[in-house]
């Protein structure tokens, strides 16, 4: 899998209205933590799941074709054994910016939907939590980062690489 760059996740952050594939019906889950954070940031975050009405107070859609208006790009937090047909979704939807979401293990990474997103031109951050890039983020989130810039897996600016 390509290593996203910094490049990249600054357009998908620049974003301001974004789908959350696969947010969390439980108010106490992780990733519902995380659609929660964006929306305190500004952005205009759309949940998607199929097995919720609302989110939040907010109407919630079964899959991201549904959504109007369109969304500019989606974060993907769902089992990997879906995420190739959400992004296929996204392909069909006319949104070109995924980011297929992963903190500590596999998360939602899924290699058939990576294989897509690279196959049809769609701009994926494969892995990676969007906590670690937001400004002011949490200590244990920047530490995440630094962690992974020790090991030389943290995501650089492309005209810096040799």
């Amino acid at each position: 899998m390509a290593a996203a760059s910094l490049e990249l996740i600054e357009e998908f952050l620049a974003q301001k209205r974004i789908a959350v594939v696969g947010v969390s019906r439980n108010p106490t889950d992780f990733n519902r933590r995380l659609f929660q954070e964006f929306r305190q940031r500004g952005y205009d975050a759309v949940p998607v799941n199929p097995q919720a009405a609302e989110i939040d107070g907010q109407r919630c859609f079964a899959r991201v074709q549904e959504i109007a208006p369109p969304v500019d790009g989606a974060l993907l937090m769902t089992p990997p054994r879906i995420t190739e047909q959400v992004v296929r979704d996204c392909a069909e939807a006319g949104i070109r910016r995924i980011w297929i979401y992963s903190a500590v293990g596999k998360g939602a990474v899924s290699q058939a939907a990576v294989d897509f997103c690279q196959a049809s031109g769609l701009k994926a951050i494969v892995g990676l939590c969007p906590y670690m890039f937001f400004p002011n983020a949490a200590f244990f989130h920047r530490l995440h980062g630094f962690f992974l810039k020790l090991s030389g897996r943290y995501p650089m600016h492309t005209k810096n690489r040799t």
